[in-house]
Protein backbone atom coordinates (compact mmCIF):
# COMPACT_ATOMS: atom_id res chain seq x y z
CA UNK A 1 0.00 0.00 0.00
CA UNK A 2 1.33 3.58 -1.16
CA UNK A 3 0.82 6.35 1.49
CA UNK A 4 2.26 9.20 2.94
CA UNK A 5 2.23 10.04 6.46
CA UNK A 6 -0.16 13.56 7.83
CA UNK A 7 -0.72 15.63 10.63
CA UNK A 8 -3.86 17.21 11.69
CA UNK A 9 -3.33 20.57 10.31
CA UNK A 10 -6.50 23.00 10.66
CA UNK A 11 -6.41 22.66 7.11
CA UNK A 12 -6.41 19.11 7.12
CA UNK A 13 -8.97 18.55 9.80
CA UNK A 14 -11.53 21.31 7.52
CA UNK A 15 -10.72 19.05 5.00
CA UNK A 16 -11.11 15.34 6.36
CA UNK A 17 -15.31 17.04 8.31
CA UNK A 18 -15.61 18.73 4.39
CA UNK A 19 -14.84 14.71 3.36
CA UNK A 20 -17.05 13.26 5.92
CA UNK A 21 -19.93 15.89 4.64
CA UNK A 22 -19.51 14.29 0.89
CA UNK A 23 -19.08 10.79 1.70
CA UNK A 24 -22.18 10.37 4.08
CA UNK A 25 -23.81 12.23 1.89
CA UNK A 26 -25.90 9.15 0.16
CA UNK A 27 -26.01 6.84 3.71
CA UNK A 28 -30.37 7.31 2.85
CA UNK A 29 -30.56 3.91 1.52
CA UNK A 30 -29.77 2.52 4.74
CA UNK A 31 -32.50 4.21 6.59
CA UNK A 32 -34.79 1.07 7.17
CA UNK A 33 -31.58 -1.13 8.52
CA UNK A 34 -31.12 1.56 11.25
CA UNK A 35 -34.73 1.82 11.93
CA UNK A 36 -35.46 -1.83 14.00
CA UNK A 37 -31.97 -0.41 16.01
CA UNK A 38 -33.25 3.35 16.45
CA UNK A 39 -36.26 1.67 18.46
CA UNK A 40 -34.26 -0.38 20.48
CA UNK A 41 -31.88 2.43 20.98
CA UNK A 42 -34.82 4.25 22.37
CA UNK A 43 -36.58 1.89 24.18
CA UNK A 44 -32.99 1.24 25.70
CA UNK A 45 -32.78 4.45 27.23
CA UNK A 46 -36.24 5.71 27.89
CA UNK A 47 -38.01 8.47 27.17
CA UNK A 48 -40.93 10.44 28.49
CA UNK A 49 -43.88 12.82 27.45
CA UNK A 50 -42.86 16.50 27.35
CA UNK A 51 -38.71 15.41 27.50
CA UNK A 52 -36.31 17.56 25.03
CA UNK A 53 -33.94 14.88 23.75
CA UNK A 54 -31.56 15.84 21.40
CA UNK A 55 -30.28 13.15 18.65
CA UNK A 56 -26.53 13.62 17.73
CA UNK A 57 -25.49 13.10 14.13
CA UNK A 58 -29.09 12.43 13.47
CA UNK A 59 -28.90 11.01 9.91
CA UNK A 60 -32.30 10.44 8.60
CA UNK A 61 -33.61 10.85 11.90
CA UNK A 62 -34.92 7.45 12.56
CA UNK A 63 -33.98 7.71 16.30
CA UNK A 64 -35.46 11.25 16.46
CA UNK A 65 -38.51 10.25 15.42
CA UNK A 66 -38.97 7.18 17.20
CA UNK A 67 -38.32 9.16 20.17
CA UNK A 68 -40.86 11.95 19.06
CA UNK A 69 -43.66 9.34 18.64
CA UNK A 70 -43.44 8.87 22.45
CA UNK A 71 -44.54 12.92 22.89
CA UNK A 72 -40.86 14.03 23.55
CA UNK A 73 -39.78 17.21 22.16
CA UNK A 74 -36.62 16.70 19.44
CA UNK A 75 -33.94 18.31 17.98
CA UNK A 76 -31.80 16.61 15.41
CA UNK A 77 -28.01 17.46 14.75
CA UNK A 78 -25.83 16.14 11.66
CA UNK A 79 -23.10 17.39 10.02
CA UNK A 80 -24.29 16.25 6.68
CA UNK A 81 -27.02 18.89 5.10
CA UNK A 82 -28.31 16.49 2.46
CA UNK A 83 -29.19 13.97 5.62
CA UNK A 84 -30.71 16.70 7.61
CA UNK A 85 -33.11 17.68 4.84
CA UNK A 86 -34.30 13.49 4.56
CA UNK A 87 -34.86 14.16 8.25
CA UNK A 88 -36.56 17.11 7.82
CA UNK A 89 -39.17 15.13 4.66
CA UNK A 90 -39.15 12.26 7.23
CA UNK A 91 -40.67 14.39 10.08
CA UNK A 92 -43.46 15.22 7.64
CA UNK A 93 -44.27 12.20 6.49
CA UNK A 94 -44.39 10.61 9.95
CA UNK A 95 -46.46 14.00 11.13
CA UNK A 96 -44.54 14.59 14.14
CA UNK A 97 -42.69 17.81 15.58
CA UNK A 98 -38.94 17.75 15.68
CA UNK A 99 -36.23 20.48 14.43
CA UNK A 100 -32.99 18.90 12.62
CA UNK A 101 -29.95 21.31 12.42
CA UNK A 102 -26.82 20.97 10.12
CA UNK A 103 -23.96 21.26 12.77
CA UNK A 104 -21.22 19.82 14.23
CA UNK A 105 -21.03 17.68 17.39
CA UNK A 106 -17.63 18.86 18.28
CA UNK A 107 -18.91 22.78 18.63
CA UNK A 108 -23.09 22.24 19.09
CA UNK A 109 -25.00 25.71 19.01
CA UNK A 110 -26.70 24.49 22.69
CA UNK A 111 -26.80 26.03 26.05
CA UNK A 112 -25.38 23.94 28.73
CA UNK A 113 -27.82 21.70 30.43
CA UNK A 114 -30.45 22.16 27.64
CA UNK A 115 -31.51 18.48 27.26
CA UNK A 116 -32.94 15.54 29.25
CA UNK A 117 -31.53 13.46 26.97
CA UNK A 118 -29.18 12.75 24.72
CA UNK A 119 -28.85 9.79 21.71
CA UNK A 120 -26.73 8.83 19.30
CA UNK A 121 -26.82 6.14 17.03
CA UNK A 122 -23.60 5.38 14.96
CA UNK A 123 -23.11 9.01 14.85
CA UNK A 124 -21.14 10.52 17.40
CA UNK A 125 -18.55 8.10 16.44
CA UNK A 126 -17.21 9.51 13.39
CA UNK A 127 -16.10 12.81 15.60
CA UNK A 128 -12.10 13.12 14.98
CA UNK A 129 -11.75 13.75 18.96
CA UNK A 130 -13.33 11.61 21.05
CA UNK A 131 -12.79 14.37 23.86
CA UNK A 132 -14.69 16.89 22.67
CA UNK A 133 -17.21 14.67 21.24
CA UNK A 134 -17.54 13.88 24.99
CA UNK A 135 -17.74 16.99 26.32
CA UNK A 136 -19.77 18.23 24.22
CA UNK A 137 -22.54 15.64 24.64
CA UNK A 138 -22.13 16.17 28.07
CA UNK A 139 -22.10 20.02 28.39
CA UNK A 140 -25.79 20.26 26.85
CA UNK A 141 -26.50 17.51 29.26
CA UNK A 142 -29.04 18.25 32.09
CA UNK A 143 -27.37 16.70 35.63
CA UNK A 144 -29.46 13.62 36.08
CA UNK A 145 -30.27 13.19 32.19
CA UNK A 146 -29.50 10.27 30.50
CA UNK A 147 -26.85 9.53 27.83
CA UNK A 148 -27.20 6.97 25.26
CA UNK A 149 -25.85 5.72 22.01
CA UNK A 150 -24.85 2.69 19.95
CA UNK A 151 -21.86 2.21 18.39
CA UNK A 152 -19.44 -0.72 16.60
CA UNK A 153 -17.43 -2.94 18.76
CA UNK A 154 -13.84 -3.09 17.02
CA UNK A 155 -14.55 -7.00 17.53
CA UNK A 156 -17.58 -7.68 15.55
CA UNK A 157 -17.98 -7.19 11.83
CA UNK A 158 -18.44 -3.72 11.08
CA UNK A 159 -15.50 -2.44 13.18
CA UNK A 160 -13.36 -4.80 10.94
CA UNK A 161 -14.96 -3.67 8.16
CA UNK A 162 -13.86 0.05 9.23
CA UNK A 163 -10.32 -1.47 10.76
CA UNK A 164 -9.83 -2.71 6.95
CA UNK A 165 -10.56 0.74 5.42
CA UNK A 166 -8.27 1.92 7.91
CA UNK A 167 -5.31 -0.48 6.59
CA UNK A 168 -5.95 0.85 3.25
CA UNK A 169 -6.50 4.56 3.60
CA UNK A 170 -5.41 5.36 7.41
CA UNK A 171 -7.14 8.26 9.32
CA UNK A 172 -5.21 11.52 9.44
CA UNK A 173 -2.60 11.71 12.74
CA UNK A 174 -4.83 12.61 15.25
CA UNK A 175 -8.43 11.64 14.06
CA UNK A 176 -9.53 8.67 16.44
CA UNK A 177 -10.85 5.32 14.93
CA UNK A 178 -14.62 5.36 15.09
CA UNK A 179 -14.95 1.75 16.38
CA UNK A 180 -13.01 2.74 19.47
CA UNK A 181 -16.33 3.72 20.75
CA UNK A 182 -17.78 0.31 20.40
CA UNK A 183 -14.64 -0.78 22.82
CA UNK A 184 -15.91 -0.85 27.02
CA UNK A 185 -13.03 0.37 28.28
CA UNK A 186 -12.89 2.98 26.17
CA UNK A 187 -15.94 4.18 26.76
CA UNK A 188 -16.03 4.45 30.72
CA UNK A 189 -12.74 5.85 30.45
CA UNK A 190 -14.02 8.64 28.47
CA UNK A 191 -17.40 9.27 30.34
CA UNK A 192 -15.20 8.68 34.33
CA UNK A 193 -15.69 11.01 36.50
CA UNK A 194 -18.86 12.95 34.83
CA UNK A 195 -21.56 9.64 34.79
CA UNK A 196 -22.75 6.59 36.93
CA UNK A 197 -24.63 3.85 36.39
CA UNK A 198 -23.19 2.98 32.99
CA UNK A 199 -25.27 0.02 31.02
CA UNK A 200 -23.85 -1.89 28.56
CA UNK A 201 -26.26 -4.04 26.35
CA UNK A 202 -25.59 -5.82 22.57
CA UNK A 203 -27.75 -5.49 19.70
CA UNK A 204 -27.69 -7.46 16.13
CA UNK A 205 -28.48 -5.92 12.98
CA UNK A 206 -29.45 -7.83 10.02
CA UNK A 207 -28.14 -6.81 6.55
CA UNK A 208 -30.09 -8.01 3.67
CA UNK A 209 -27.83 -9.06 1.01
CA UNK A 210 -28.39 -11.49 -2.05
CA UNK A 211 -24.20 -12.23 -2.21
CA UNK A 212 -21.07 -11.55 -0.89
CA UNK A 213 -20.29 -9.07 -4.29
CA UNK A 214 -24.37 -7.61 -3.65
CA UNK A 215 -23.14 -6.40 -0.09
CA UNK A 216 -20.08 -5.18 -1.02
CA UNK A 217 -21.19 -3.46 -4.08
CA UNK A 218 -24.34 -1.50 -1.17
CA UNK A 219 -21.71 -1.05 1.36
CA UNK A 220 -19.25 0.87 -1.26
CA UNK A 221 -22.17 2.81 -2.33
CA UNK A 222 -23.46 4.27 1.78
CA UNK A 223 -20.82 3.37 3.79
CA UNK A 224 -19.13 6.98 4.31
CA UNK A 225 -15.36 5.42 4.41
CA UNK A 226 -15.50 2.81 1.95
CA UNK A 227 -17.11 5.12 -0.31
CA UNK A 228 -13.73 7.68 -0.19
CA UNK A 229 -11.86 5.12 -0.31
CA UNK A 230 -13.45 3.58 -3.47
CA UNK A 231 -13.96 6.84 -5.23
CA UNK A 232 -11.03 8.54 -4.35
CA UNK A 233 -8.71 9.15 -7.71
CA UNK A 234 -5.39 8.63 -6.05
CA UNK A 235 -6.43 4.72 -4.60
CA UNK A 236 -3.86 2.48 -6.37
CA UNK A 237 -6.14 -0.15 -8.81
CA UNK A 238 -3.82 -3.15 -7.25
CA UNK A 239 -4.84 -1.39 -3.48
CA UNK A 240 -8.44 -1.50 -4.83
CA UNK A 241 -8.51 -5.07 -6.32
CA UNK A 242 -6.60 -6.47 -2.77
CA UNK A 243 -9.15 -4.25 -0.52
CA UNK A 244 -12.50 -6.11 -2.08
CA UNK A 245 -11.02 -9.35 -1.88
CA UNK A 246 -10.56 -9.13 1.79
CA UNK A 247 -13.86 -7.33 2.52
CA UNK A 248 -15.65 -10.35 0.81
CA UNK A 249 -13.71 -12.75 2.59
CA UNK A 250 -13.95 -11.13 6.30
CA UNK A 251 -18.14 -10.83 5.04
CA UNK A 252 -18.28 -14.23 3.71
CA UNK A 253 -17.42 -15.16 8.53
CA UNK A 254 -21.28 -13.20 8.83
CA UNK A 255 -22.96 -14.27 5.49
CA UNK A 256 -25.82 -16.27 6.40
CA UNK A 257 -29.12 -16.25 4.83
CA UNK A 258 -29.05 -13.48 2.97
CA UNK A 259 -27.54 -11.14 5.33
CA UNK A 260 -24.07 -9.91 6.91
CA UNK A 261 -24.72 -10.44 10.85
CA UNK A 262 -24.00 -7.28 12.34
CA UNK A 263 -23.22 -7.01 16.73
CA UNK A 264 -23.63 -3.32 17.95
CA UNK A 265 -23.15 -1.84 21.26
CA UNK A 266 -25.49 -0.45 23.30
CA UNK A 267 -24.11 2.52 26.10
CA UNK A 268 -26.80 4.24 28.30
CA UNK A 269 -25.44 6.48 31.81
CA UNK A 270 -26.56 9.34 33.75
CA UNK A 271 -24.85 12.18 34.20
CA UNK A 272 -23.61 13.29 37.41
CA UNK A 273 -25.19 16.28 39.53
Amino acid sequence: MRHENHTLTQHAFASFKQNQRKSWSLFAPLEPLTTLSAARLVDFAGVRIGEKILDVGCGTGVVALTAARFGAQIVGIDLCPDLVARAHGNARLAGVEATFLEGDVEGMPFEDATFDRVFSQFGHMFAPRPEVATAQMLRVLKPGGVLAFATWPPSEFVGQVFALVGRFAPLLEGVSPPTLWGDKDFIAQHLEGSVQDIVFEEGIMQFPALSLAHYRASAEATLGPLKSFVENPHTDPRDLHAFRTELQELASRYFEHNHMRQVYLMTRAVKGS
